[in-house]
């Protein structure tokens, strides 16, 4: 997803500003805090270097040189440009390496891993084997084969002359086998629908230019060669947009309803937790909390009590009671001030049209609602909710990591939290939405609804929704499936991986009932959760096998670090001390009060060489 080789039309989502990937105070790891610059901090400096055309390292090279001297700490750059910055990053770190440590990076895939004695043996693609003392696995999001499902929809399609495209990274699809002017069928509404959206449209030659309505509204200006979109989901609407203002009140307190107070005794019990009966309320309190201090502390005019005797009162009430509904309506007067996690979670609720028409304007003004309170500074409680969101994720991912929630919970309860965490934070930046909004207006995006169905037929694809109830199918000869593939070792592409599910040496994370029923196969790698090391089919820990990332039942956030919010992935990954006392000699791996272990599977002895290598085995 970050390589140079990609459309520069693909985006970021997240600002300039809230992008590091190092260390800094507010990190609370027992290695070294080493700090670092911000991707914002980074651009400044080759800005003010005055050669951002200079070769890489001291710049980024002609191609990227001018989106490099427009950007601005609340730019979301291109993919492209922050591969810059990561590639430089990876040069720092290697260039800052203690004496006697040495990088070697092989550019090629690794194809198997095996035993060699007491050394794992890394088969390399057009390459010698590696052979090493301890492997960790660093593959990132894992490409997956379509399911049977999918599979039979392809062969279904074919056979009726239509054209599927099952879910995959949208930049790595094949989207010439959609024609000019014809009608498509999406499921999905995030943001690989949005990379959907930029490669048909502007990455076809259309273009957004003013509206010349004076409120940042935008006109487009088709170039005949895109086709129409038509697009529904369970939700039925866009993720919520990233917000584009600064806190007024300051970083929240917190943890304050849900941190070590609260779940230090449930990790302790043992459970089993459910988390939506138990924990949710403590959630919701904690987005609130996060809510309402901004509200409060930042916009003192819409409030009828000062914060302090609100916060008294707020904190001693549960949050799904009666007496908090009432301080809530008493103290925030207006609707629109108020949190409301249901329309957050189901923006489409209530809302029915007789017809695919009459539902465009009626969608296109809640998703323009949402935009303005995400870029209009009146209402930056929202980005207060945001950040207490962050630290909720870290709760609910310690909490799940040690081991107690139910298996129910963790099928399905943990799901629907991600996707609820997803849609409300980490939504498109603005300009995305007004550019839908803007292909709405035209009529080459129709929205399809909430609870989108979609069957196949003689006469093509056939979509419905629950909010079109009763009214005609929306008939088209694709369909595109705008998502990741869910996770999957079993239907990996990776061959290393692959060939460790075959062998046992991998398993998938399969959840089962109470009473032994199964609930759900995760997909994910299983990993002791204090190390990460890898746990084969009969339940067996490899003590040289380790694996890190969003495919193992470690889960930890997968978007990137902001600066100065002891971010999860920093937390969890942060650096040791080096400390080689002869260079076949990994560092020792030290305990930690908290279960945020810290990898050093990547640091093993080149036996040909004589030298420690850090790094994973193969870097793609």
């Amino acid at each position: 997803m970050w390589r140079h080789a990609q459309s520069p039309l693909l985006a970021m989502n997240s600002m300039a500003a809230d992008v590091t990937m190092f260390t800094d105070d507010s990190v609370v790891c027992e290695g070294p805090v080493q700090p670092g610059p911000s991707f914002w901090d980074w651009a400044q400096r080759l800005q003010q270097d005055g050669h951002p055309e200079a070769p890489a390292p001291l710049g980024v090279g002609p191609e990227l040189a001018p989106e490099l001297r427009a950007v601005t700490a609340s730019t979301f750059p291109s993919r492209r440009l922050q591969s810059a910055y990561l590639t430089w990053v990876l040069r720092e770190v290697v260039a800052g390496l203690p004496a006697g440590v040495r990088v070697h990076v092989h550019p090629t895939r690794a194809t198997g891993l095996s035993e060699d004695g007491p050394l794992q043996a890394v088969h390399l693609a057009g390459e010698p084997t590696l052979h090493v003392d301890a492997v960790v696995l660093a593959s990132g999001h894992l490409d997956a084969a379509p399911t049977p499902d999918e599979r039979d929809l392809v062969e279904r399609a074919g056979a009726l002359g239509l054209r599927y495209l099952p879910p995959e990274q949208t930049s790595d699809s094949d989207l010439s086998v959609i024609e000019p002017g014809e009608t498509v069928l999406v499921r999905g509404l995030g943001l690989a629908f949005v990379d959907l959206v930029v490669l048909l449209f502007e990455g076809r030659g259309g273009r957004f230019e003013p509206d010349g309505s004076g409120r940042d509204g935008l006109r487009y200006v088709p170039s005949g060669a895109e086709p129409r979109l038509v697009a529904g989901s369970r939700r039925g609407s866009i993720y919520h947009s990233k917000t584009h203002y600064a806190l007024r009140a300051g970083r929240p307190p917190l943890p304050r309803f849900l941190g070590p107070a609260a779940i230090d005794p449930l990790i302790a019990a043992g459970g089993p937790v459910e988390l939506r009966e138990q924990v949710w309320p403590l959630m919701a309190k904690e987005i609130a909390w996060g809510w309402y201090h901004e509200l409060f502390r930042g916009h003192p005019g819409r409030v009828t009590v000062a914060w302090e005797e609100f916060a008294t009162r707020y904190a001693a009430l549960d949050w799904d009671s009666p007496a908090m509904t009432d301080l809530l309506v008493t103290a925030v007067p207006d609707p629109v001030d108020r949190i409301d996690f249901g329309a957050l979670d189901r923006p489409l609720d209530g809302l029915r049209a007789g017809d695919l028409a009459a539902l465009q304007p009626l969608v296109r003004e809640r998703i323009a609602e949402d935009l303005r309170q995400h870029v209009d500074p009146a209402h930056t409680a929202h980005l207060g909710a945001f950040v207490a969101m962050l630290s909720v994720y870290t709760e609910v991912s310690r909490l799940n990591g040690a081991g107690v929630l139910s298996p129910r919970s963790r099928a399905f309860d943990l799901r629907w939290w991600q996707g609820f965490f997803n849609a409300v934070a980490s939504g498109p930046p603005g300009f995305r939405v007004r550019e839908l909004l803007a292909l709405s207006r035209a009529g080459l995006v129709d929205f399809l609804g909430a609870g989108m169905w979609v069957e196949a037929g003689a006469d093509g694809f056939r979509a419905g929704s629950e909010t079109l109830a009763g009214a005609p199918p929306v008939t088209a000869r694709v369909l595109v499936d705008a998502r990741l593939p869910d996770p999957s070792a079993s239907r990996t592409g990776d061959p290393l991986l692959a060939s460790l599910v075959r062998d046992g040496a991998v398993t998938e994370e399969v959840l089962t009932d109470s009473d032994g029923t199964p609930l759900r196969n995760t997909g994910l790698i299983r990993v002791r959760p204090a190390d990460g090391a890898l746990v084969d089919a009969a339940g067996r820990v490899h003590p040289r096998r380790f694996a890190v990332g969003p495919h193992t039942t470690v889960k930890v956030a997968g978007a990137f670090t902001r600066p100065g919010m002891n971010a999860q992935s920093l937390r969890y990954n942060a650096p040791w001390p080096v400390r080689c006392c002869a260079p076949c000699t990994p560092p020792r791996r030290r305990r930690r009060s908290t279960p945020l272990p810290i990898y050093w599977s990547d640091w093993r002895k080149d036996r040909s060489s004589g030298r420690v290598t850090a790094s994973s085995p193969v870097i793609t």
